[in-house]
């Protein structure tokens, strides 16, 4: 992608939320209300219409490295996932997560221009999108900040690297189960446009990119 996805949303989307989680990363105990608004970066209603009928899912979604870091990353969580659940198996996960992902600097090992995901159901979101790959992302935080990005999608299944990617990404912090792997498809959503729909002077549906 040549274009930058700007910065107002890379702030809001990224950066804010990876301050959250260093935060946790570190040991403070975060105030309720702030995780949960935090969940909002995380967790957009996915739109897609098609055979299914036209449909909204709220699904996780999260951006990925950059080409040149992708294996390295994987390496890091296969290896963690591998030694199986213990105790203390989430935090470890966390700091992976914080060496690779979130933590300071680490903002040059993102890809901005794609959005990573799971799909869990099969149901709506999933038949639709193998008949349109076209796809909207509503982001909302209350009381005000909403984006809209819209773009396309790729839809892979077992037997991917990016599906053990996105898999793994998943399971470095939760429970692991690579035997549900095979059964949970990932998603690349490319991103197109992004416009502001937070309720302020310049959102309101404001194409930013």
């Amino acid at each position: 992608m040549t274009k930058q996805i700007p910065e107002q949303f890379l702030k809001w989307a990224f950066h804010e939320r990876a301050a959250l989680i260093r935060r946790q990363a570190q040991g403070e105990k975060v105030p309720p209300h702030e995780i949960f608004l935090g969940f909002t970066r995380h967790n957009p209603t996915i739109i897609s219409n098609g055979s299914a009928g036209l449909n909204g899912s709220i699904k996780g979604v999260g951006f990925v490295p950059r080409a040149e870091y992708f294996d390295e990353t994987l390496a890091r969580y296969l290896e963690h996932i591998n030694r199986g659940w213990r105790e203390g198996y989430s935090q470890a996960g966390l700091q992976i997560l914080m060496q690779t992902m979130y933590g300071d600097g680490c903002d040059q090992r993102i890809d901005f221009s794609v959005f990573g995901s799971l799909e869990l159901a099969k149901k709506h979101t999933y038949a639709n999108l193998h008949e349109n790959n076209q796809i909207t992302l509503l982001f909302y935080e209350p009381p005000a900040t909403s984006f809209e990005v819209r773009g396309r999608v790729e839809i892979f299944e077992e037997g991917s690297t990016y599906h053990r990617y996105v898999n793994a990404q998943h399971d470095v912090y939760h429970k692991p189960n690579p035997a549900r792997w095979a059964n949970r498809p990932a998603y690349l959503f490319h991103i197109e446009e992004i416009f502001d729909n937070s309720s302020t002077e310049k959102g309101f549906g404001t194409l930013i990119f």
